[in-house]
């Protein structure tokens, strides 16, 4: 707690408009950074244990989670959007002082959000039965990837509030409990999955033999026990966010749930272009998987693998922009132009270092990584090629993802989501379709290392160009 106060302590002096030096900048930035970077790399760790876990079922039962993963990181996407349009001016009203107003627009989002994940998780359910075929899958796979989706889509509104609690108490400054918060669903996943997955049997642990009990349920299982950390954490969160925040804390307090117009249509302009980026992003994702699944089971368990492997990678990159969106949403509710520019460098070069020397390590340890999910040695090998591909385009990737965190605290979303479209379908899909018929699963990475690079460069353009620090505060 002692952190956290000076954490406070520092976001105040932007919202007071008192001078920051450069090292108190850094030191905010570094602050607000590590408990992001923790929170994400909990969330992306939850999926290395599933895959590693149901890995050891086979080829089959990792493809059929495999061929569903970028739809579900689709659904994701389109919750955690809904909720940065809100949370963005939550950031705005803090910056500029407005604690009241700011509580306003929080009670409004859990309503709308709630509203727009039960619509969510219906269509979620009503597509998860023809989903892989319509994805290509082998109907060998069809029927576990078809249940996983379903439970995945049932309990969308637990994920929603996650994401929700966690957005609000991140741009009001509270990166440390959704960091903890992180941590803890992780370890609460790996006791479910490791209960749910496997059947009972004996194991033997320091020379002591002892039966575990175990469901067996598989597939089913994985799905079973990621969706009740989820819903676990997220009920925990949200009661933190009640009646703790020092800051959005609506205990003692009335005021309506109803959703204002003013607050639906700010939402709408900086959510729904996230929502296309989104679309766009995990829609690529989908064509991808459709260029992939004509290579067999093999190439379809190694690519998700390495996406997931290759997540550890890029996290630490959206904890920083997490950070990012924070940081210049306040210095903008402030009016404090210079601010928001030092912090905008200030971050999008943190992140830059940090996931080259990811990508450094990525390629180094990629054996190890991949191996750690799957016995079947020609999905390794495929998998670490993958990796390996990847690691050039980290420090790149970096600055897409950084640079765009700063246009979501500027409001700033159309633009960044027209430049996405371009970059991921003119150039990666094309590029994929291309040599994929050639060089299998290497001309699919070639493609995403490119585009990778390609979209780190058009984005830095923009970021220095600053044209996106001249839209209007929510």
């Amino acid at each position: 707690m002692r952190l956290a106060a000076k954490t406070d302590k520092l976001l105040t002096l932007i919202r007071e408009g008192k001078p920051m030096t450069m090292g108190q900048r850094l030191q905010l930035t570094v602050r607000l950074s590590i408990p992001a970077v923790i929170a994400q790399l909990s969330s992306i760790i939850m999926q290395y244990i599933d895959a590693a876990m149901v890995g050891h079922l086979g080829a089959e039962a990792s493809a059929s989670i495999g061929l569903v993963s970028t739809t579900t990181w689709l659904f994701w996407g389109l919750c955690s959007a809904i909720t940065a349009g809100f949370s963005v001016q939550v950031a705005h009203r803090i910056g500029a002082g407005d604690m009241a107003g700011a509580r306003a627009v929080l009670r409004q989002s859990l309503t709308a959000t709630l509203v727009f994940s039960l619509m969510l998780a219906a269509i979620g359910m009503s597509i998860s039965g023809m989903l892989p075929v319509w994805l290509g899958g082998d109907p060998s796979i069809r029927h576990d990837a078809s249940l996983y989706f379903f439970i995945f889509s049932l309990f969308l509104p637990a994920m929603q509030m996650y994401f929700l609690a966690g957005g609000m108490l991140r741009c009001s400054g509270n990166m440390h409990i959704p960091s903890i918060m992180g941590v803890t669903m992780c370890a609460l996943d790996v006791i479910f999955n490791f209960l749910l997955i496997f059947p009972t049997r004996p194991l033997d642990i320091a020379g002591i033999t002892f039966t575990m009990p175990g469901a067996g349920l598989g597939v089913c299982g994985a799905a079973l026990g990621t969706v009740a950390a989820e819903a676990l954490v997220a009920g925990i969160m949200l009661r933190y966010l009640w009646t703790r925040s020092n800051t959005l804390r609506l205990t003692g307090e009335r005021g309506s749930f109803r959703p204002q117009t003013t607050t639906l249509k700010t939402a709408f302009r900086i959510g729904f272009p996230m929502c296309m980026e989104h679309v766009v992003i995990c829609g690529a994702q989908i064509m991808t998987t459709v260029i992939v699944a004509p290579l067999g089971v093999f190439a379809i368990a190694a690519n998700s693998f390495a996406i997931t492997a290759e997540s550890l990678c890029y996290m630490p990159g959206y904890g920083i922009a997490e950070a990012a969106t924070t940081l210049v949403g306040q210095s903008i509710g402030a009016a404090r132009r210079k601010l928001t520019l030092s912090f905008a460098r200030i971050t999008v070069l943190m992140g830059m270092g940090i996931m080259a020397l990811m990508g450094i390590l990525m390629y180094i340890f990629a054996p190890g990584i991949i191996g750690l999910m799957t016995p079947v040695e020609e999905i390794r090998q495929l998998g670490v090629m993958a990796l390996r591909i990847e690691a050039f385009a980290e420090p790149m990737f970096a600055a897409s993802i950084v640079a765009y965190g700063v246009f979501v605290g500027a409001a700033d979303t159309i633009v960044p989501c027209l430049m996405n479209f371009f970059s991921i379908w003119a150039v990666r899909l094309s590029l994929a379709a291309w040599l994929a018929p050639t060089l299998g699963l290497k001309g699919v990475w070639i493609a995403m290392c490119v585009e990778l690079c390609f979209r780190g460069a058009i984005f830095l353009i923009r970021l220095t160009r600053e044209r996106w620090l001249k839209l209007k505060t929510a």
